[in-house]
């Protein structure tokens, strides 16, 4: 199982090895029996951000946003479809800067939305502003 991926789960955090081969057949968690890929942005706060960011084999993309901006609720949609898209080689995920002042502070959010890509737990990528699904697509895959 040399060509496993760990991956961690939306739903429970428990972190599952995956052969890679077996990513796009829709895997299940060992610990709660749940999907590892849901097809929309997963919700992180400060207790689940570091596992997800840190535990994942796999690239994830994280949208810092905030419920009063009005890019961010533009952008909403096109988010949701870049998780279907892009999952299971990439996790979507979201971060509320309002409800998680520390995480947006810890990773120096100016501007909303701001996209940013982690890689083996260091963010590798960054992009602020909003953007439609051709174009967040066309710099997500420049990206990985």
């Amino acid at each position: 199982m040399s060509n496993a991926q760990h991956i961690v789960c939306p739903h429970c955090t428990g972190i599952n090895r995956v052969p890679a081969e077996r990513l796009s057949q829709a895997p299940y968690c060992g610990k709660c029996k749940q999907p590892l890929f849901v097809a929309k942005p997963l919700e992180l706060t400060a207790a689940t951000f570091q596992v997800h960011i840190g535990r994942s084999d796999i690239p994830v993309l994280v949208d810092f946003w905030a419920p009063w901006c009005g890019p961010c609720k533009m952008m909403a949609p096109v988010f949701e479809q870049a998780a279907a898209q892009f999952e299971p080689q990439v996790r979507v995920a979201k971060v509320n800067t309002e409800a998680e002042q520390q995480l947006a502070g810890q990773f120096g959010i100016r501007s909303i939305p701001t996209l940013a890509l982690f890689k083996g737990g260091r963010e590798v990528a960054r992009q602020a502003g909003a953007m439609d699904l051709n174009t967040l697509s066309q710099w997500l895959r420049s990206q990985l």
